[in-house]
């Protein structure tokens, strides 16, 4: 029971990432462009980290750690795309 538990939470906190990018991305419009190159240096350098956390560091809070990265390299990754859409960005 504690195990699906834990799973639907990390699934609904996972799917959060999506509305709190885009909310992000809206609140800071006026700096999507000029900060486009940190977003996707911040989103490649989380997603590179999650990977060599899953694939190469034996801890026991891996769990946490890799989530926490994939959360902000997804929240990163919608504000960077964000930035190339001129309707959005105006």
């Amino acid at each position: 029971m504690l195990k699906e538990i834990q799973t639907l939470l990390t699934i609904l906190i996972m799917a959060s990432s999506f509305p709190v990018g885009y909310l992000l991305a809206w609140l800071c419009r006026d700096e999507l462009v000029s900060e486009r190159k940190y977003f996707k240096i911040i989103s490649t350098a989380s997603i590179v980290l999650a990977f060599v956390f899953l694939l190469l560091i034996n801890i026991e809070e891996k769990f946490v750690i890799v989530m926490s990265l994939i959360y902000i390299g997804v929240v990163s990754l919608i504000s960077e795309t964000k930035s190339y859409d001129k309707k959005f960005v105006k």
